[in-house]
């Protein structure tokens, strides 16, 4: 999935592992870092643990910063969760003066031949859903001023 955001790489990479806009922008699954880094920019090697709704259940995720090099690209993966298997690789582009922000997830569904049929039916959808609402926050936020109050 790709964002084209008129603004600094830097401002949106930063902005896209932010762990306080990440929240303001997945307010509608109460989304909440509980543990690990719970605010501000997480950083190569560091994790962060989510609670959050999602079907009507709460559930947990750990993520970890596996891959990192600011401002060009970072990835985390999942090593605690729902998920069999979780990854998420961020990429940063810039050309006059727009930044190209390119999401590859790659994961696999839990509960085996279940859980492929869950992501035919609705769970590829749902993530697409969320990731497209996240990155719509981190436009918002990158073409304004607003990216100071998050950012310092």
């Amino acid at each position: 999935m790709k964002t084209l955001i008129q603004a600094d790489r830097t401002i949106v990479f930063d902005l896209a592992r932010s762990i306080d806009l990440h929240q303001v922008s997945t307010a509608q699954t109460n989304e909440t870092a509980i543990a690990g880094r719970t605010s501000g920019p997480i950083e190569a090697g560091e994790s962060v643990t989510w609670r959050a709704r999602h079907f009507g259940v709460y559930q947990t995720l750990t993520a970890r910063i596996t891959g990192y090099d600011r401002p060009n690209y970072f990835v985390d993966e999942m090593v605690e969760g729902a998920f069999k298997r979780f990854r998420h690789e961020h990429r940063f582009d810039e050309k006059e003066g727009y930044t190209t922000m390119t999401d590859s997830f790659d994961y696999t569904a839990p509960l085996g031949w279940l859980g492929r049929v869950a992501d035919r039916l609705f769970l590829e959808r749902y993530m697409k859903d969320l990731l497209t609402r996240r990155n719509a926050i981190i436009n918002q936020v990158a073409e304004s001023e607003r990216w100071r109050e998050l950012l310092g």
